[in-house]
Formats: C-alpha cells, structure tokens, sequence
C-alpha cells in the first residue's frame, strides 16, 4: 500500500518536482499541495501542469501558479456515508482526508479502498487460546497464521478496506508480540493504539479504559474471526434499522425429519412435515452507538452479551445482522486446519 504522504507537495515547491512525483504516481497521478503545518492549499494534476505549460509557465515556478484552489475532501469524524458513495460512483477517485484544523491525515484511493467509514474499531486479542495449545504456547492466538498472514492481519485488513483508520487493540497474553508485529500502524496508513489488560476483563470489559475514540460509531470484533463481511453494508444497515446496537449474526438451518406435531394442551392443531428451523448465533462482531460504551463498569470483568442483556432492558434498540457470506471462529484445532484449507478459495 502505497504511503499517503506520497501525494502531498509542499506549496512554493517547483512544477518540475511535482512532476517527477506524479510520474511516479503514475496511474494515481494527483498530487495535494499542503502549507508547513500539512494544511490543505490545492490539488494538482497532470492536466494542471499540461495547462500552466501551455500557459507559458516554466518547470522552474511553484506550483502554487496552476494549482486548484477548491478540491473536493472528506472531513474525519463526519458521518455522511451518503457522501462517500457518492464521491467513489462518481469521477473522484482520490480524496484527501481532513481533520478539524483542514490538516490532510489520510488519501483514500477507491481503487484500493472500498468505503471510507466513521467508525473507530477495537479488535479484542487478549485471550489465552486455550483451545489451541500447543500452538499457543509461545504465539498469541491473534499471530497465529492462517495462509501467508496472522488471524489479526486478516481482521485489521479487512477493516482498512472500507476506510476504518483508527484502532484500538485490547492485549494481554504475549500482548509485546501483537505489538511488535503490527507497531503503530504508519505503514498501513492507519493508526493503532494499545489497551492492556492487567486482569482479564471479559469480552468487552477492557473497551472502558478508552476514552478517546474519535467517531460516534464503535466497532468492536474478536480478533480470531475470519470473514469476508461487507462492513459498508453493515453500517447502512445500522443507519436503516435506527439501531442502537447491531450484532452480526451466523444463521444455522436444523433440518427436522419427521413432520412437527404442533399441539395446546395436548390437543394438535397443526403439523409441519419435515421442517426446517433457522436459529442465529452470536457471530461476535459488533456495531454500536458510541454512547453505548458508558454502559461498561470500569477496569470490571464483563462480557458483551452482558452489556446486550443490559441495554435492552434499558430499551435500547439491539438488532441483528444476520450475515450472509463467510464467517469462521478460529477457536479450536478443526477450525484453524478449517480456516487453512478455506483461505485458498474464499475470496476476502
């Protein structure tokens, strides 16, 4: 992945360096000029140049002579999805990203990016893979490879795809490794932070020791989920439903195979012949309100389904997602040879 500073140009450089940087672009040939504090000024293209030359402009002047004042941008923090559709159907492919001060701290392609999110997102990998000693022993679940990359990477990368930038990790066993292996996030163009747990906090419990998320949408997912979950429809999905709190959920289909007596009182009313009954598990990735999270006791052992069970007695609106494509939980010995076979033909 391309670094996104590559597309930044300082104002006052010369036409001839911003050339050499949109040839090596190439096909991503746009360049955002910044002032000193990264600032937004301009945008530049080839066709720019081409027109300043035309001009009678030589190589040798600032950009600043042939820039365009206005490019569009996408605003950090901003929940209008509709507008990042918008942009990625339309003729804008790549787009600086802005925080409050109109300081540029992200480019999203849309040829490599698929959504551009306001969502911030904790992955939970503080458990011990108890399930999966021995390879456990001295690898934290979360690292433990399934094809050519970590569990977690699989997580994370996905993630990125539809534009979530900031992370926050919830560590404990072997946490150093998870830390060293995936550091602060600058080569993925994104940002990670790390929670550590001194004592086990449950399946969400560590999520109140974060008081700094940056959207007013959390995703939480455990890192062992491999899936190839449209998260971008998740989201819309959230917004459609009014949603509160959603749960991706795994339909299991039990077929029956004798005919259903149904019965009151013992008296029967009606039959169903061979039935097939659909049930959802807890898939155990979820999207929720930011103001959601002060349900959490601090620094306390809790686990999500009892934030679930407390919110909706609070008559919060708890949906589910039920998710169609694929989802493993990499938890036991016949799952991880399951994930090693499926890497190879699922497509992520």
């Amino acid at each position: 992945m391309r670094n996104y500073r590559d597309h930044l140009i300082l104002s006052g450089a010369s036409i001839k360096s911003a050339l050499i940087q949109l040839d090596l672009l190439a096909r991503d040939a746009i360049m955002f000029v910044v002032n000193e504090q990264d600032q937004l000024v301009g945008s530049l293209t080839d066709g720019d140049v081409r027109r300043g030359l035309i001009k009678g402009l030589s190589i040798d002047q600032p950009v600043d002579e042939i820039i365009q004042p206005n490019p569009k941008f996408l605003r950090k923090g901003e929940a209008d999805i509709e507008r990042v559709i918008a942009y990625r159907e339309g003729s804008f492919r790549i787009l600086p990203i802005l925080d409050n001060d109109n300081k540029i701290v992200n480019v999203i392609n849309f040829r490599e990016t698929k959504s551009y999110l306001p969502v911030d997102a904790v992955i939970m990998a503080g458990g011990r893979g108890q399930r999966l000693k021995p390879l456990t022993d001295n690898t934290p679940k979360p690292l433990l490879k399934v094809g050519d990359k970590p569990i977690m990477e699989h997580n994370l990368d996905r993630l990125a795809l539809y534009g979530i930038d900031d992370f926050w990790v919830s560590v404990k066993y072997l946490g150093e490794q998870i830390e060293n292996h995936f550091g602060d996030g600058g080569d993925r163009n994104v940002n990670i932070q790390y929670v550590w747990e001194d004592v086990p906090l449950g399946t969400i419990g560590a999520v109140s020791k974060i008081n700094n998320f940056l959207h007013d949408y959390v995703l939480i997912t455990n890192s062992d989920v491999l899936t190839n979950l449209d998260y971008e429809h998740f989201f819309l999905d959230f917004l459609k439903q009014g949603a509160d709190f959603s749960v991706v959920t795994i339909p299991y289909h039990v077929d029956i195979p004798y005919a259903v007596l149904e019965t009151n009182d013992g008296v029967i009313h009606n039959f169903k012949e061979k039935p097939t009954y659909t049930y959802y598990s807890n898939g155990g990735i979820y999207l929720m309100k930011k103001e959601i999270l002060k349900h959490i006791p601090s620094n306390s052992f809790f686990n999500t389904t009892d934030l679930m069970e407390l919110i909706i007695k609070e008559k919060y609106k708890v949906v589910s997602y039920p998710l169609v494509g694929y989802w493993l939980d990499v938890g036991k010995h016949e799952d991880f040879e399951k994930a090693q076979k499926d890497i190879k033909q699922i497509k992520f």
